[in-house]
């Protein structure tokens, strides 16, 4: 071994013992006492899949909207993010869920498509499109509003379609002018 691979060897040695003291260090004495064997160690736990929620119950908390940057990526369902679209994303509800959306503080609501997984931050409960929080009264500035998410119709796993507590409000939608495509 040359004495440059020595060196090389001791400062690595030095190393890890100083980030071993620094751990133990920061451990509570009981854990710095007891050294824990390398098979021991317990696998980083997963954060578990939020519950798909099909009872078609209301739902109050944070509404936030995509950024930018999403515009024309694929979401969840497979089809592209439009900003212009009435889509919106949600960790519980199931993917084709339709929902009306109503900002608490301005009464303003809108009904939107889940198509995408989210919001991923603490506490939101629902992502919009830029159309359609501007339609709720969610301007850039602010960001954030609370909001309740009412079901309309909540697809079951089996494919056939459960009304929710908001379905009795809602009228058949409509084909925009010149589109051929049939409603839903």
């Amino acid at each position: 071994m040359s004495g440059r691979s020595r060196t090389a060897a001791a400062a690595c040695a030095a190393l890890a013992a100083a980030a071993c003291a620094h751990a133990a260090s920061t451990l509570p004495p009981r854990a710095a006492a007891a050294p824990v064997a390398a098979s021991a160690a317990q696998p980083a736990t997963p954060h578990p899949k939020p519950r798909l929620d099909r009872t078609g119950r209301t739902r109050v908390g944070k509404a936030s909207f995509y950024a930018g940057k999403f515009s024309g990526r694929k979401m969840a369902d497979g089809t592209r993010m439009d900003p212009q679209d009435d889509s919106a994303a949600s960790k519980t509800l199931p993917l084709g869920t339709t929902a009306k959306v109503t900002n608490l503080e301005t009464g303003e609501s809108a009904v939107v498509t889940i198509r995408d997984r989210g919001p991923h931050v603490r506490g939101r409960i629902v992502d919009l499109t830029p159309a359609t929080a501007s339609k709720v009264g969610i301007d850039r500035q602010e960001g954030v509003s609370k909001v309740a998410v009412t079901p309309i119709s909540v697809p079951p796993s089996d494919e056939r379609v459960k009304t929710g507590d908001a379905a009795p409000d809602t009228k058949t939608a409509r084909p925009r002018a010149g589109s051929t495509a049939a409603p839903r």
